[in-house]
């Protein structure tokens, strides 16, 4: 058995079970895996239970966007975005549960969907086919459309239904043979209608579909039209590239999604450039989001200000794609840290609501309209009715990480990309036998992973576990054979050798504590393993409207929160303890339930309030306290709906300050 550290799975040779790129595309390192062939388990499976009777399960009873009469169904009314935020989520949904009511309701869009093309290809709703301005201006709108393939697409994949192919080919003549006039191009002065707008911004978004079906059909015709898309997206508004928070999490992957047609590595390193450069000023605050309550705003960088629960799902739908393309972990990486940190607290436990703007640093939940956001308005109180995109946008979240848990590779074998209970189901190997791998684990609250391969006969492929790189070390076992660790550190430990039924692999990684300390005010965040935690808050959740079936809720604090951290200058994390649940709980995703606890020393800092119904600015560490000591719990972020998770450093010497007022925002 040979066992090795790479940087990324090989790319020079082409999946031969699994579409994959065809020439002149840059081959891949990491493929998709058919939807449906990775099944979740333990608690992840426990979030697509709660969605299936919960918002995204039932949203057909709430949202009027989704009423029969939508334009996507084939009515006479508006047909956007909405439906299909919605619906690429839903239908993974019913495939992955299969839940007989949700199926029932995913075939029904489906064939509305195919049933929809006009005899020259378009589908969808008439009203975006012919947007006409008040200055007489005549666009179509593709945007909802470059939502909405993403549905049907999987649909393909699960079903290898002979429809779509052909009917995405003439979808996309219709937009070869559009006039320049009509396709997207900038809203004159006098247009009136904003949504128009919204294409040239995420243009790229239709780049992958039509590498897709390129890779079904090899119809030369498609990479013009992709290079067409490709080059109609909006230049960067500003130094930042993209002052609207979804629009970034969307556009800073496009030059690295045309990579594989381009050639051109620097596209490639301009995805990391934007990335770095967007997080270093606005991401003060843990695990990858970053201030942007809508949109970055001028002196707005605190840990008070939040991100969009649709940034977090086109966040993610980024990585997963330029994971893929590049072979990376960092991109997995940086999904966990979204999703295991931020996510869940985005919706309430029973995954009944969500709210608009989720932070690092957000002591109360009140449904008011009175806080330090771009956006007025009820931002941050749990609803089913209210936030129009992320009501819809949600659902993609869940269904989306567990069908990326693993991935094919360009050799045959398979890739453990996201670490999670489930079962996969796929080709490996030159003569494409079939394997099953059961991969039990508790993680992220817990450091041990286990697969068990279990293939149709005794084969050889390769096996390419992720190595995350806060993982300081790594101990990897076969059969309890424990194998000498690799030399090096990150990247993918590569297990190749002939696997028969019943063979293990253990794979251990210790979660050691650390301490993120943010430069801009010295302020730290308490890390462990895949997690960052929070101060617990005692929680009041009082509804604030909705109906007895779909209530809304506030939710506020019923214990202290204006906590620093007491820590030793020599070992900061001496004295913080950790302790685990003897069980994980099915929605381990609440305070009640959270499957690891740390204790560390503190003290309340009675100057730092409230402003603006949210948690007041932070001062630059370390700062003085008069309160005594006292040990304070922390839970993980996304336990989490009342958080803070960058905390003052108390200090008495010289360097330490008093916490003075500060202007409002």
């Amino acid at each position: 058995m040979e066992c090795r550290r790479v940087a990324a799975p090989p790319n020079d040779c082409r999946h031969p079970y699994y579409p994959s790129p065809r020439p002149p595309l840059a081959a891949s390192h990491l493929v998709k895996l058919p939807l449906g062939s990775v099944r979740p388990r333990g608690w992840l499976a426990h979030q697509l239970e709660l969605m299936a009777e919960g918002m995204t399960g039932r949203l057909t009873e709430i949202s009027p966007f989704l009423a029969p009469a939508n334009g996507w169904l084939g009515g006479p009314e508006d047909g956007w975005e909405e439906q299909g935020y919605w619906f690429r989520g839903f239908h993974d949904l019913a495939r992955l549960t299969g839940h007989p009511r949700l199926q029932q309701e995913a075939d029904r869009w489906i064939e509305a969907l195919l049933a929809s093309q006009r005899p020259d290809g378009y589908f969808g709703a008439e009203n975006q086919r012919c947007c006409r301005g008040g200055n007489g201006q005549v666009l179509v709108d593709l945007w909802p459309h470059m939502v909405m393939i993403d549905a049907l697409i999987h649909h393909h994949e699960y079903q290898a239904d002979p429809r779509v192919v052909p009917f995405l080919e003439r979808f996309f003549a219709f937009c070869r043979d559009l006039p320049e006039a009509q396709f997207i191009q900038p809203l004159g002065d006098g247009f009136g209608d904003w949504r128009p707008m919204i294409q040239r911004d995420r243009a790229g978004d239709m780049i992958p579909h039509l590498h897709w079906l390129y890779n079904q059909t090899g119809a030369p015709w498609l990479l013009p039209l992709a290079a067409r898309f490709y080059h109609r997206i909006r230049p960067s508004h500003n130094e930042w590239l993209d002052a609207h928070v979804v629009n970034f999490t969307q556009r800073f992957s496009y030059s690295g999604l045309f990579y594989p047609q381009a050639h051109d590595p620097s596209l490639l390193a301009r995805c990391e450039y934007w990335y770095q450069l967007h997080l270093a000023m606005w991401g003060q605050q843990p695990r990858g989001i970053f201030a942007a309550d809508e949109n970055i705003r001028s002196a707005c960088v605190d840990a008070r200000q939040a991100i969009e629960t649709c940034a977090m799902v086109e966040f993610n739908k980024s990585f997963y794609q330029l994971g893929r393309i590049s072979g990376d972990p960092l991109w997995a990486d940086r999904c966990e840290d979204i999703t295991l940190n931020h996510f869940p607290a985005a919706s309430d436990p029973w995954l009944k609501g969500l709210h608009y703007l989720t932070a690092s640093n957000q002591p109360q939940l009140d449904c008011s309209e009175h806080h330090a956001y771009g956006n007025q308005g009820r931002q941050i109180d749990y609803s089913p009715h209210l936030y129009r995109c992320c009501q819809h946008n949600v659902a993609m979240g869940w269904p989306w990480y567990a069908q990326n848990l693993w991935q094919a590779t360009p050799d045959a074998g398979l890739a453990a990309w996201l670490y999670a209970a489930s079962e996969v189901t796929a080709r490996v190997a030159a003569d494409g036998t079939q394997v099953r791998i059961t991969e039990q684990t508790d993680y992220p609250f817990r450091d041990r992973v286990k697969l068990t391969v279990d293939p149709a006969r005794a084969v050889a492929f390769p096996l390419y576990l992720r190595l995350p790189r806060w993982c300081r070390s790594v101990e990897v076992a076969v059969n309890g054979q424990v194998l000498p660790p690799p030399a090096g550190a990150g990247g993918w430990l590569c297990l190749e050798r002939g696997w028969s039924a019943g063979d293990t692999v253990t794979l251990h990684l210790p979660m050691d504590l650390a301490l993120t300390t943010w430069p801009r005010n010295g302020s730290v965040t308490v890390d462990r393993g895949p997690l960052s935690y929070s101060v617990a808050v005692g929680e009041q959740w009082r509804r604030c409207g909705g109906s007895d079936a779909w209530p809304e809720w506030e939710v506020l604090p019923t214990t202290p929160w204006n906590y620093g951290l007491v820590l030793d200058p020599q070992a900061p994390l001496a004295g913080v303890t950790v302790r685990e649940a003897a069980s994980i709980a099915a929605q381990p995703w609440t305070p009640e339930a959270a499957p690891v606890r740390l204790t560390a020393l503190a003290r309340r800092i009675p100057a730092w309030g409230l402003e603006q119904q949210t948690a007041a600015e932070l001062r630059v560490s370390p700062v003085r306290s008069p309160a005594a000591d006292e040990t304070v719990e922390l839970i993980p972020l996304g336990c989490a709906r009342l958080r803070l998770a960058c905390l003052p450093v108390i200090g008495d010497g010289d360097t330490a300050r008093d916490w003075q007022a500060h202007p409002a925002y």
